[in-house]
């Protein structure tokens, strides 16, 4: 698909990488090259080391992913294309191209892949939303709803697909919409906007927005109506620092009603000085 960092990168791509083989692990740093880390050496008998060990090699896709992982995109798109070339039924390798050209701003050449992909086979939920991220990076709303619509009616259970809608409801406009959107993708997972998650960097998620006031306004109802008051309260409060003018709806909307009782609630509801501060 590309913490919750609204906006602003237009694309977060979700993706995390590790292989180990006998005597061997592969460990990934952020910012650092990946290095083979052995394990600790043992003493040996003289008999023992006469033994050639043949340490296996990276196959061409963990070295494609290798690179994706680095963010060297070019790379990837070259090896996965490689890929795809050698296996041109294998819907993995064809999105996963369509991502590497996803990050390097190709994205007609990655619709392209997405669609092949999701052509080859029509069940993979993550080409069809990856054809959702095009359209919606395009800002074509109703096509991006359409595609996320079809990746839910494949895999209803993944809470990154009702998350993608709810954000183009929104970039359409249509507020009630997105709110029982990230309703549904917080049931999945409460914990959605506090960590990343994917599956083989195989799909994208997008996080971009327009009107952020509004928009932390409605996930804050959209905690407020799961019960998460924590999280309620802090959307609030950045929906009020973004300069959002209908705060006051939280007083009669039912949505926020439990969440009036807290003393916490008074605080983000009190008006800004001219100064911008507390008064």
């Amino acid at each position: 698909m590309t913490s919750i960092r609204m906006a602003f990168p237009a694309i977060v791509l979700l993706f995390t990488l590790s292989m180990s083989s006998a005597g061997q692990t592969f460990v990934e740093t952020p910012g650092l090259p990946v290095a083979p880390r052995l394990g600790q050496s043992q003493p040996q008998s003289p008999a023992e080391s006469s033994v050639i060990v043949v340490k296996p090699e990276l196959t061409d896709e963990q070295l494609a992913d290798l690179y994706m992982a680095r963010k060297d995109y070019r790379e990837a798109a070259l090896s996965y294309k490689r890929l795809a070339d050698q296996n041109p039924q294998n819907p993995v390798y064809l999105n996963k191209l369509g991502i590497a050209l996803h990050q390097q701003a190709a994205l007609g050449a990655a619709l392209k892949y997405y669609e092949r992909a999701s052509k080859v086979d029509p069940s993979y939920a993550d080409a069809q939303n990856n054809i959702g991220t095009i359209w919606y990076q395009r800002k074509k709303y109703g096509r991006a709803i359409k595609a996320y619509q079809r990746a839910i009616t494949i895999r209803s259970d993944m809470a990154v697909l009702h998350s993608n809608l709810a954000y183009a409801y929104f970039g359409e406009k249509k507020y009630q919409q997105a709110i029982s959107s990230f309703r549904q993708a917080l049931a999945l997972d409460p914990q959605l906007f506090e960590h990343n998650s994917s599956r083989s960097g195989s799909i994208l998620q997008d996080r971009s927005v327009g009107d952020r006031g509004r928009f932390y306004f409605l996930l804050a109802k959209s905690f407020a109506e799961a019960g998460n008051l924590e999280r309620c309260l802090i959307y609030l409060r950045k929906a009020k620092d973004e300069g959002y003018k209908e705060l006051s709806a939280v007083k009669t909307d039912p949505s926020f009603a439990a969440a009036l009782k807290d003393p916490a609630m008074q605080e983000v509801l009190t008006p800004k000085s001219p100064g911008g501060t507390q008064p």
